[in-house]
């Protein structure tokens, strides 16, 4: 089975039901558990990157973004990389 490339739009609305200094933290929890649920692998086999991390920070612990565009590849064994595809959307 060959590599599996994607971009998703993954939408961070639940973000907003954390308290303000976790928002972030929860974004990037909900970054992977959406990759995880549509790359169909656990959980701790996704792997974030350093860009889209800077992304979903940039504006600090309480303001991350309403949604984020990524590109994860998934590997033949199982593990999946997410990397930051473009422009911060709102």
């Amino acid at each position: 089975m060959a590599e599996t490339e994607r971009v998703y739009t993954i939408p961070l609305r639940e973000v907003k039901k954390a308290p303000r200094w976790k928002r972030s933290k929860r974004a990037v929890d909900e970054v992977r558990k959406y990759l995880a649920k549509h790359m169909k692998t656990p959980v701790d086999e996704v792997k974030i990157g350093a860009g889209l991390n800077e992304a979903i920070w940039a504006r600090g612990s309480e303001k991350p973004p309403a949604r984020v565009r990524v590109k994860a590849v998934k590997f033949d064994d199982g593990g999946v990389e997410a990397e930051f595809a473009g422009e911060r959307i709102r």
